[in-house]
């Protein structure tokens, strides 16, 4: 069992919630999501688009597992009912004041880029028509990007529910597995989950508990809470990492290629034989990159840097205020004509930059901070 803070894990964390700006700034470009994305952009990028599924693929996994590695640390230091309190300062709570914020920051520069963007995305069209229609349906509730938040909360109370079951015989399986065996076998408890919705996986935003979230990513919550009891769990896997890291590359070209060439809501179902093709191959690779992001950070990120530090305390501000400002960066650019990279590094540069500022300046040392990161 771990007794003492690990920095890779808190780094790691960092890096697995920044990626999700370079991801959701990438989707304006992608190919495939031109029909489901509100600032999809006429210009497109294929490199953009591999990065955007390969990274989806395992990011919030990766992130999963360590926070659920981090609730064990929580109930071994504090115990269940401390576990629960802290995770409502840090994450219910957060998750209640900002959800509102984010979605009048997100709708009131879509509602103004619909009327005055000339290049409309499909979305927008869709809105317009809404618009011009009293009879129009009104667009469900959404928990939005902090949908991870959302899930938390159900986890974390999973945890007090389940104290009193008697894990131990899985708890020994697992620990009996080879590498080899573990690599092979524990992608298949997440496919029935993975069957459960279509490939690629989308952001369970929904106010009502999805079922299959609960049988993908609640696993990966569960492995990363088991792993906090097994001492040298990961190191047991380094010299399979440069492997599986080329097995998940080739396993992802073979994904993209089945993929839908664009993703509508209104196309028809996928065969079986490619559906399950595709939730195989998200399984694989899903478990393989949070094993590979887990060792080689393990090796190059667990030291203790004030500059690193300073971005694992800002990344859960940067992660909530994110989306509206790129939104709100990537509107205007829906009419110019500058090429993919200039759009997409102007945007990352902007987003960081506000997110930087406003957390050293509104965030590090006020009451946001504290409730987002604890007392310093």
């Amino acid at each position: 069992m771990v007794t003492t803070r690990l920095y890779y894990m808190d780094n790691l964390r960092a890096l697995a919630m920044l990626t999700g700006v370079f991801f959701h700034a990438a989707l304006a470009y992608s190919p495939k999501l031109q029909a489901l994305w509100p600032a999809a952009n006429t210009e497109q990028s294929l490199l953009l688009d591999w990065f955007s599924w390969f990274s989806h693929l395992f990011r919030m996994p990766l992130f999963f597992l360590i926070a659920g590695f981090f609730v064990a640390y929580l109930v071994a230091r504090r115990g269940v009912v401390g576990m629960l309190k802290n995770r409502a300062l840090r994450i219910l709570l957060p998750f209640i004041i900002f959800l509102p914020l984010c979605m009048v920051a997100t709708f009131i520069p879509l509602l103004t880029a619909t009327n005055e963007v000339e290049n409309k995305s499909a979305i927008m069209l869709m809105i317009l028509e809404a618009m011009q229609n009293p009879d129009a349906p009104r667009p469900p509730p959404t928990t939005m990007h902090l949908w991870f938040l959302y899930n938390l909360i159900y986890f974390c109370v999973l945890v007090w529910l389940l104290r009193i079951v008697n894990w131990q015989w899985a708890s020994n399986f697992l620990a009996r597995l080879t590498p080899g065996l573990f690599l092979l076998i524990i992608p298949l408890v997440l496919l029935p989950g993975a069957l459960l919705i279509a490939s690629p996986k989308p952001a369970p935003e929904s106010f009502i508990p999805q079922l299959w979230s609960f049988g993908f990513f609640g696993l990966f919550f569960v492995l990363g809470y088991w792993i906090f009891t097994q001492e040298n769990f990961i190191a047991r896997f380094n010299v399979y990492a440069f492997r599986i890291l080329l097995a998940s590359t080739a396993l992802f070209a073979l994904y993209y290629y089945h993929l839908p060439v664009q993703m509508d809501l209104m196309a028809p179902p996928l065969a079986l034989w490619k559906k399950l093709l595709l939730a195989v191959c998200e399984v694989y690779i899903a478990l393989w990159m949070t094993l590979v992001c887990l060792i080689y950070a393990r090796q190059f990120l667990d030291s203790h840097h004030r500059w690193m530090r300073l971005i694992a305390d800002s990344s859960y501000w940067i992660y909530i205020i994110h989306l509206p400002i790129i939104f709100a960066l990537q509107y205007p650019l829906m009419d110019k004509n500058w090429g993919v990279w200039t759009e997409y590094g102007l945007t990352l540069a902007a987003t960081f930059a506000v997110g930087m500022a406003s957390y050293l300046v509104l965030v590090r040392w006020t009451p946001i901070g504290w409730m987002l990161n604890g007392r310093r």
